[in-house]
């Protein structure tokens, strides 16, 4: 009779790259680390996998540790092994995304002591991170620019009700690139997913502009048509 495995620990982490969208701009959650290595620098919000939890149930728990954000819906992003990625020694993250909206969400608070705080900050002048957390956001930007050519995944940044405007500011600000006003507006409109409320922004200094909502439903009707927002005419 061959004998069963041997009972290892778990050797791997979790790495969350988070992303939001605030005052015109595309920002990511970090964190202040309050343990070595890289003690005092900003990282993404990682952790390792307990021996006894699924990946999926410690990328919940791993995020509300360290930011105290619940019930985010995170898609598996990447899987990091590089030899030397971690200082004391060989440890491979499996990567998680998401994008949420900022409004309405708690303020952040880490309820561990591996991190000081938590923050928002953002993508346009992002500093040094810890370890290759780096890698591990570029590599997640790179997937959000490719899947919102698409999917409407830029309304998930976006509050229920919004302008064309801000719309507009969101794909600007993952592709990283000016987008032409008018035919950006001619083609989201031409599409037929946006619904158009009747209602004008409220509490601007500035000519209000008309609110519009996400069409879920008309959306789901045309799943099968590639949304190219990002080409150009």
């Amino acid at each position: 009779m061959q004998p069963g495995l041997p009972l290892f620990e778990s050797v791997f982490t979790i790495d969350c790259v988070i992303f939001g969208f605030q005052e015109g701009e595309l920002k990511i959650l970090l964190i202040e680390r309050n343990e070595e290595p890289y003690k005092d620098w900003w990282a993404l919000p990682g952790l390792f996998v307990e021996h006894n939890e699924g990946i999926d149930v410690a990328a919940e728990r791993i995020l509300y540790e360290l930011t105290g954000l619940r019930d985010i819906y995170m898609e598996q992003l990447y899987t990091f092994g590089e030899v030397n990625r971690h200082p004391d020694g060989r440890v491979i993250t499996v990567g998680y995304y998401a994008m949420i909206r900022l409004t309405g969400h708690k303020e952040l608070k880490p309820v561990t002591n591996y991190a000081k705080k938590a923050f928002w900050h953002p993508v346009s002048d992002l500093p040094t991170l810890a370890f290759d957390h780096t890698a591990i956001f570029e590599k997640s930007l790179q997937k959000i620019r490719r899947k919102i050519s698409y999917q409407p995944i830029a309304f998930e940044l976006l509050p229920e009700k919004f302008t064309l405007t801000q719309l507009q500011h969101v794909y600007e600000s993952i592709l990283n690139k000016k987008l032409d006003k008018r035919n950006f507006r001619k083609k989201m409109l031409n599409y037929g997913i946006l619904k158009e409320l009747g209602e004008k922004q409220r509490g601007v200094s500035y000519r209000a502009a008309t609110l519009y909502k996400f069409d879920r439903r008309k959306y789901a009707k045309l799943f099968q048509k590639e949304l190219s927002f990002m080409k150009e005419d």
